[in-house]
């Protein structure tokens, strides 16, 4: 990786051949793989689809999105582009007249890539495993769930109406029985998905080939690695010169450069994520909502969407972006920028200035971390902006750019202070579920710390236990209300997801809720005998 990094300061030319005997020996090197089923060597109708996303882990619970991304995998429900589910591996459901039982029919007739069926049974190890925190099901109130016949059944001990919605993420992947050591480790991913797994190098790439024993039509591409690259520049500089077909997290700055070059498409998608702050309300310096306030209003959203995100329509006037229907709240009155506002309001909260120039509360405060992570090209140079912004008013803020994992390990430790995010709110297709789990009594890794809103408790069980009440639009527009007040976490700017596609295939679409890249409906644009390798044909 660090012969990669050095790339970008060679001639591009010799660049575009550096890159491809990079990725060749990525490719091919056996010795780096670990090889769970068959041989694979690369082919020319073959895509590459590279994104910043490393696989340190085959456990659904902890990072198997990628898996089901690459369609290997499949969930009991799936999720339309606006957020309804549908059927996945489950055909349909139905609850009791109380609510408290479900039952999840399977369809018939699919087979994982073993060649072993799907049955209730089959799916029990992998359902149960995400009733166990951090799997979506520890959410619901389980009672107990059980196999019978063709149905996975689901007892509560209350009501909790987005239930369906819960067997769509990523951590209830269901996968065969052969997937699991004898102490339950997930030791390999035998899906039933379009692709199976034919080779992993974990933890920075696996490749698939077409499943032969799927059940729908058979896919036009037959073969396709994901390659994880951790430098945006490194992405950007494969989709210019041809050596990826499918390039995610790019940079901006690159984006911008990739939109003029004819021989890249870029497609584009507004999802449900949002760039925001997440604060220790436990610490001094945050404590008081005045104090949230302030930084909040020390933010130029408007600049930084217009300058950094080079895209002004993504300056965040609320948590919730306008792809979320239903939450959005047009009622509310948008975050402001005005750092005249911002310095009163700390003063009000008691912050002073120290011999330095600097505000300070009690000793405490002279100096803050703010957290953030490389895995979002965009956030450091954002976390770069926000120290200026927040300097401005008087706050010193060290940042500190680290991994994702970063985040979630600093809030369970409690050292967390400052932490610039880009949080998912379609992990499931209602964001309900995650933000029971971000802003419930004890937080979340990517929500609320050490803040809790007893109304707002009161507000998701009314959500929960009523879902045909007449009350439902009014509760979901109190918590937003509720949020833009309190600020326990500080929206910066909605989110786009870009993705560069090569000029050997077509029929790239996005899928708002980033479950899937759609591989299956991808088809070549011309034949991968001749297709563009490196810029030579």
């Amino acid at each position: 990786m660090r012969a990669m990094i050095d790339l970008c300061r060679l001639p591009l030319d010799l660049r575009q051949w550096m890159v491809f005997i990079a990725i060749g020996a990525v490719l091919l090197l056996p010795a780096c793989r670990t090889r769970t089923s068959g041989t694979h060597s690369p082919a020319k109708d073959e895509i590459l689809v590279v994104g910043p996303w490393e696989i340190p882990s085959l456990d659904p619970l902890s990072s198997g999105s990628q898996f089901m991304r690459m369609q290997v995998t499949e969930t009991l429900v799936d999720a339309a582009g606006d957020g309804t589910v549908l059927p996945g591996l489950a055909e349909k459901w139905s609850t009791s007249s109380d609510g408290l039982e479900w039952r999840f029919e399977l369809r018939l007739g699919v087979r994982f890539h073993d060649g072993s069926p799907l049955t209730a049974v089959s799916a029990m190890p992998s359902l149960k495993r995400a009733l166990v925190e951090p799997g979506s099901l520890a959410l619901a109130p389980v009672e107990r769930m059980e196999a019978s016949g063709n149905e996975i059944i689901v007892r509560l001990k209350q009501p909790f109406s987005p239930l369906p919605a819960l067997f769509a993420h990523s951590s209830t992947q269901i996968l065969a029985p052969s997937s699991f050591g004898p102490n339950g480790e997930v030791r390999s991913i035998v899906g039933t998905g379009p692709y199976r797994v034919v080779s992993i190098a974990r933890p920075q790439s696996f490749t698939v080939e077409a499943f032969n024993g799927w059940r729908g039509d058979p896919p036009t591409i037959r073969h396709a690695t994901y390659l994880s690259i951790s430098r945006a520049e490194t992405r950007a500089l494969m989709a210019e010169s041809g050596q990826a077909d499918l390039v995610f997290g790019l940079d901006p700055a690159s984006l911008s450069r990739l939109r003029a070059n004819p021989h890249v498409r870029v497609e584009a998608v507004s999802i449900p994520r949002t760039i925001a702050l997440k604060l220790n309300s436990g610490m001094p310096c945050f404590q008081d909502v005045r104090t949230r306030r302030a930084i909040s209003l020390a933010i130029d959203r408007a600049r930084i969407a217009r300058a950094i995100l080079r895209d002004p329509e993504m300056a965040a006037t609320q948590l919730f972006p306008p792809t979320l229907d239903g939450w959005h709240n047009p009622h509310l009155a948008p975050l402001a920028t005005d750092p005249t506002q911002a310095r009163m309001l700390l003063a009000d909260a008691g912050w002073r200035k120290t011999s330095k120039g600097m505000l300070d509360l009690g000793g405490a405060c002279s100096s803050m971390e703010l957290l953030t992570f490389v895995d979002r090209p965009e956030l450091p140079l954002l976390s770069s902006v926000i120290q200026e912004q927040l300097r401005q008013v008087g706050l010193h803020i060290e940042v500190n750019i680290g991994n994702s994992g970063d985040i979630p390990l600093g809030h369970r430790a409690g050292t967390l202070m400052i932490g610039l995010m880009a949080r998912n709110y379609g992990i499931v297709p209602t964001p309900l579920v995650t933000l029971i789990g971000d802003f419930g009594e004890h937080g979340g890794d990517w929500g609320a710390m050490n803040w809790h809103s007893p109304e707002l408790a009161s507000l998701f069980d009314a959500l929960i236990f009523s879902p045909d009440g007449s009350g439902q639009a009014a509760a979901r527009e109190r918590v937003t209300e509720v949020l833009q007040s309190e600020l326990p976490v500080i929206p910066i700017a909605w989110y786009r997801q870009t993705v560069t596609v090569g000029q050997r295939i077509s029929g790239v679409s996005l899928d708002p809720f980033e479950r899937t890249y759609r591989l299956i409906q991808i088809r070549w644009a011309s034949s991968p005998l001749t297709a563009r390798i490196g810029g030579i044909q």
